[in-house]
């Protein structure tokens, strides 16, 4: 039995502490893989774009045939009440979901009018940026918007992710990059990507095959108004072995710089450390 971190959970009008249970062996979700979530950050008392956190998993459950039973703004003051049940500078990892409890006329597809909420705080320590990233090319790929529900942050998804991890993990690295249907660098199993290569600072195009996270647009801009050059391209497995640096940007840990990839050793560069710099300024304003 997991030994699960201090927790509390809003779902059917109270807050609840523990891992809640929230499904039955019919709940659609449970079988049929009709969720959606969002994550956000509470870290030394603050918790940078609840507000676009909670917009976009409203976003998401309409995307997947769902029906948001809360406004956005509901859902940002339940966070900031539930942030108070720990204690000050707790660092927490903030989970709105949604799900469909039953089955529409085919059983495959969720019932919208079915929809239920719920909103989960846990404690989650924040990775420290000197552990570094170790990253391979993992053999497996994002899926497309004509297979997946790739423009949707849904529990369905996340398998995929996880066989990346690890596999991964038993070639001896900590995460992957990940290739489109083309050929193209995705994304990280679980985070997007940069690189910087002649002064300038380089990123996927999002093409409908990953998030566009709000970290990642919060980094770009940050980085942008710092008067970087940050170009959303096509690139290849190739450009990332060799570039000056690499990181990661994501909800879980904001800015990580990766200090191998394959069977190369890089630096945690000035690059990744403004980033994150300037993220911990932003999320402090």
């Amino acid at each position: 039995m997991a030994e699960w971190s201090q927790t509390w959970t809003y779902c059917d009008g109270a807050w609840h502490e523990g891992n809640l249970q929230i499904m039955g062996v019919r709940t659609h979700a449970a079988w049929l893989g009709s969720s959606v979530f969002d994550g956000a950050r509470v870290f030394e008392g603050v918790m940078p774009d609840i507000d676009r956190h909670c917009q976009r998993v409203n976003d998401s459950a309409t995307k997947l045939g769902l029906k948001p039973t809360m406004r956005w703004e509901e859902i940002v003051e339940l966070a900031q009440e539930g942030m108070k049940k720990f204690d000050s500078g707790t660092a927490l990892y903030v989970k709105p979901m949604y799900w469909a409890e039953t089955g529409g006329p085919t059983t495959v597809s969720p019932e919208p009018d079915s929809t239920r909420f719920c909103l989960s705080l846990f404690e989650a320590t924040m990775p420290a940026p000197s552990n570094g990233l170790s990253i391979t090319v993992s053999p497996f790929r994002r899926p497309t918007l004509e297979t997946m529900p790739t423009d949707a942050k849904s529990g369905c998804l996340y398998p995929n992710n996880g066989r990346a991890v690890v596999e991964a993990n038993n070639r001896g690295f900590s995460n992957a990059l990940v290739l489109d249907m083309l050929g193209n660098v995705a994304e990280l199993a679980t985070s997007n990507i940069f690189m910087t290569r002649d002064g300038k600072v380089l990123t996927p195009a999002p093409n409908g095959t990953f998030l566009n996270g709000i970290t990642r647009q919060r980094i770009i801009a940050l980085l942008r108004d710092a008067g970087h050059d940050v170009l959303e391209t096509t690139l290849r497995p190739s450009d990332f072995f060799e570039a000056d640096e690499i990181f990661s940007s994501g909800n879980y840990a904001k800015v990580m710089p990766v200090t191998r990839i394959e069977d190369r050793d890089l630096q945690p560069g000035p690059v990744a450390k403004a980033a994150r710099d300037m993220y911990w300024d932003f999320a402090h304003a």
